[in-house]
């Protein structure tokens, strides 16, 4: 292994203990944490932006969430500070006062409010760095699917069709979700532990068996900080949750 990666590795372990560790940890790591933030707002971020503020608590997270079986580290700490950029961009859209924005321009045939006529410069800035993330989130995900023999095009292919099948695949992503060992053991082995799930899942372990690419790929988003991606699958299995 890399001694620059373990000297991190061994830095992160410590970070978890000592919150003073952390504190340099976070610190020496600021020059990463100010390109990320950079990166999605598209300029240089000011100390006293509160997108700087949110990346460092997103590092900071990272360090305390991360393990090897999550991947490299920085990679991972990267797709974290994304996720919660994105967040606060769209608390901060929906908290928007919906009085002024609503308020009617011109004629009430028109039918123009006042947030018709807002420029769509703030938008393109939450849209690119939305795109920009899921782009990330669709590479990384890539990745680590050829290590499980598995590409997005089998995913989709292997997508169960009937109501039946969904519910048996939603049902063992939330046994997976809430049996964290489950998980490590899919990172660590490359493979799904189906009998295991299958039992604690109550599902039949040929229903998974069918699926498996499909759940290889639903597994991994819930193991790596796939912020967005958990969202859009978390809604077609119908029931798990969207966060």
């Amino acid at each position: 292994m890399n001694l620059d990666v373990t000297r991190l590795l061994a830095e992160i372990k410590e970070a978890k203990k000592d919150p003073k560790a952390c504190d340099r940890l976070i610190e020496q790591y600021m020059p990463f944490i100010r390109s990320e933030t950079a990166k999605f707002i598209r300029r240089s971020p000011l100390p006293e932006d509160d997108e700087l503020s949110i990346a460092m608590f997103a590092f900071y997270e990272a360090i305390r969430s991360y393990s090897p079986l999550k991947g490299a580290f920085l990679r991972y700490a990267a797709l974290g500070i994304r996720s919660r950029l994105i967040d606060y961009y769209r608390r901060e859209r929906r908290n928007q006062g919906h009085i002024s924005l609503d308020t009617p321009v011109g004629s009430e045939e028109d039918g123009i409010t006042l947030a018709d006529t807002v420029a769509d410069e703030e938008r393109p800035l939450e849209q690119l760095g939305v795109r920009e993330a899921t782009q990330q989130e669709i590479a990384h995900l890539t990745a680590q699917l050829a290590e499980f023999g598995v590409q997005l095009t089998d995913v989709a292919d292997n997508a169960p069709q009937q109501k039946r099948t969904l519910a048996a695949c939603q049902k063992a992503v939330c046994y997976a979700r809430e049996n964290q060992e489950i998980l490590d053991e899919l990172l660590r082995t490359k493979r799904i532990p189906l009998v295991r799930l299958a039992q604690g899942a109550g599902v039949e372990k040929k229903t998974l068996e069918r699926h498996r690419r499909y759940l290889v790929a639903v597994l991994l988003v819930c193991t790596n900080g796939y912020e967005i991606m958990r969202g859009h699958i978390m809604q077609v299995l119908k029931g798990g949750e969207v966060s």
